[in-house]
């Protein structure tokens, strides 16, 4: 396995591995769920209860090497969501780094916590002093929390966001519900600003709007798998629905032509004018449970 070595004991289920492009991966098996994260942008790029379907969906196309976001999974936004002007690079810098595994939690109900650190690095240099730690709870459900702490003396902004991709079985046959009177800018339409009026969301053209000022739970319908997942959050004010569509998944190189079938993000963070202003001394903890359930 590339990258360091690791000194911490490991509990038991718990397996490093080379992954994709000989990527250091850790597995994580539970006795109702199996994990596979990547130490590149501590990306969890698999989580699948036993018996059950994947609840992440990953590219195969997704790039593997030193420096490449992971196309899929759930990487982590931070500290600017989309293109920010003056800043180099899309969604920020914490998806593209390594980051160093710190911990290991063993829990009485069988439930295994990794906990993970951002590294220092030159793209951070121009912001505040912070720390930037990350909690990964593998169990019957998938508990994540990113925990930001501004050790300088002057304010911390950013946006940031855990930007799940979920397996579908055919977007087509998706609703996604708990978003209805949300206001939220469409990026289709050159960020109009406009408000959500279905009870029930349907995909079929392409779909990229971060909807603002919205903490409830979203739930993604899916007809084709027979099941309900569940997205419960706390302290994050966004929601960003996000679906490439035929022509953008044509002109990706990390993205599968037809894989837009099978996918669609649902996301959850602080975004645009949902941004985080973190005065010094302070912390600000992004929470997220996915769990899933048969739709009845």
């Amino acid at each position: 396995m590339r990258g360091k070595k690791h000194s911490l004991k490991i509990p038991e289920g718990v397996t490093f591995l080379d992954g994709r492009g000989e990527s250091p991966m850790i597995e994580v098996k539970t006795p109702w769920s199996m994990a596979e994260i990547y130490l590149q942008g501590a990306t969890v790029t698999h989580f699948q209860k036993n018996g059950g379907p994947p609840l992440l969906f990953l590219s195969q196309c997704s790039r593997f090497a030193e420096g490449q976001a992971i196309r899929g999974g759930i990487p982590i936004i931070f500290p600017w969501f989309g293109a920010s002007e003056g800043k180099k690079g899309q969604h920020g810098f914490a998806r593209n780094k390594e980051w160093e595994l710190r911990d290991f939690g063993n829990h009485a109900d069988g439930s295994v916590t990794l906990a993970f650190r951002f590294p220092e690095c030159a793209e951070a240099a121009g912001f505040p002093k912070f720390t930037l730690d990350y909690l990964v709870t593998v169990g019957e459900t998938l508990s994540l929390e990113l925990l930001t702490v501004n050790h300088s003396a002057e304010n911390l902004e950013f946006e940031n966001c855990l930007h799940t991709y979920f397996t579908v079985g055919d977007i087509s046959e998706v609703s996604i519900h708990g978003l209805k009177g949300a206001g939220y800018l469409d990026k289709t339409d050159n960020f109009a600003k406009k408000t959500e009026t279905a009870d029930a969301i349907r995909i079929a053209s392409e779909v990229d709007r971060p909807y603002l000022n919205t903490a409830a739970a979203v739930e993604i319908h899916d007809a084709k798998l027979g099941r309900k997942i569940i997205v419960q959050k706390e302290n994050s004010a966004s929601t960003i629905v996000w679906n490439p569509w035929m022509a953008k998944s044509q002109q990706m190189a990390d993205f599968g032509d037809e894989e837009y079938k099978k996918m669609v993000c649902v996301e959850s963070g602080n975004v645009a004018t949902n941004k985080i202003i973190l005065p010094p001394g302070k912390s600000s903890s992004l929470k997220v449970w996915l769990k899933s359930e048969a739709l009845r």
